[in-house]
């Protein structure tokens, strides 16, 4: 992970106050890197930077318009906006070339038809096909199709991330997470939980997320590549981890009229599993995030 010409390594992590934004600047400055961090919410977009000529060895284009489930699908033209951070990225890298692009698309971008209750499938990366694209999830889902199409006509090198259910301890009570967290710390009874509590998701710790992302970038892989366990958990199975970690057994009160997405989302890791096997466990990752 050498910089040009042997020097240091810049790198730019462009949503850098977010979520995942956050853990790239710490990794990566861990690792002793020069590292630059854009976000609106410290007062620099980062088109601003994509407009200059400046090298990067490493962009990592975390800056998106997205607030969990109740903005994708209540918000979707403010959703529809990432695309002009993604377009800014594009031209930028294929007018100055840094060493590798890592643009997270979503697991957002895979067909519905492949995540419904009665048919649903480990996803792969094949199921995408950007020619003939099918219906993906939301706005959101159609904003990270974009993006895969222009990474996949830009000559710099690029790696198309599809993370599943990313999760950690900081992250915010917009995200299901985050907001079971919160909820388990103040021992709610009942535990409310959006949908029937039947839908399942692929739960991927953050810290195994920049781990993959440093395996990828090491290795100079290109492409799409889900990042995620291949487990399945469903959000009923989720309270319960939760609230056996709290202590106590409340009762469950489901709200089907919430938004939940698809119902079925886990990721096929074949290919995830030559450069990175995810360590952190559902189990462990609550016991971290509950410390």
């Amino acid at each position: 992970m050498g910089g040009r010409e042997g020097g240091t390594v810049k790198v730019l992590v462009t949503g850098s106050d977010g979520f995942l934004g956050r853990h790239a600047m710490r990794t990566f400055l861990q690792l002793g890197h020069d590292v630059q961090g854009v976000d609106i919410q410290s007062g620099t977009d980062c088109r601003d930077v994509f407009a200059s000529d400046t090298y990067f060895d490493i962009v990592l284009h975390f800056a998106a318009i997205v607030g969990g489930r109740a903005t994708i699908d209540g918000n979707p033209l403010a959703v529809a906006q990432t695309i002009a951070l993604d377009v800014a990225l594009f031209n930028y890298a294929e007018r100055v070339r840094p060493g590798h692009v890592i643009y997270p698309s979503s697991s957002a971008a895979y067909p519905v038809s492949l995540q419904t209750r009665e048919h649903h499938t480990h996803l792969q990366e094949d199921h995408i096909n950007l020619q003939k694209p099918e219906l993906p999830d939301a706005m959101y889902g159609w904003v990270k199709l974009t993006g895969e199409q222009m990474a996949s006509r830009c000559s710099a090198p690029v790696t198309c991330l599809r993370p599943m259910s990313g999760y950690g301890s900081d992250q915010d009570t917009t995200y299901p997470f985050g907001a079971f967290r919160a909820r388990a710390l103040s021992r709610e009874d009942p535990f409310v939980i959006w949908g029937d509590g039947t839908q399942v998701r692929d739960w991927i710790h953050v810290d195994d997320i920049m781990e993959a992302i440093l395996s990828l970038i090491t290795s100079g892989f290109t492409g799409p590549i889900n990042i995620g366990t291949g487990m399945a958990t469903d959000f009923l199975k989720l309270s319960e981890l939760f609230t056996s970690r709290s202590g106590y057994s409340p009762s469950i009160q489901t709200l089907p009229d919430k938004p939940t997405g698809v119902h079925y989302r886990v990721a096929n890791v074949d290919k995830l599993h030559d450069f990175y096997i995810p360590r952190i466990s559902i189990e462990e990752g609550i016991e971290r995030a509950m410390r």
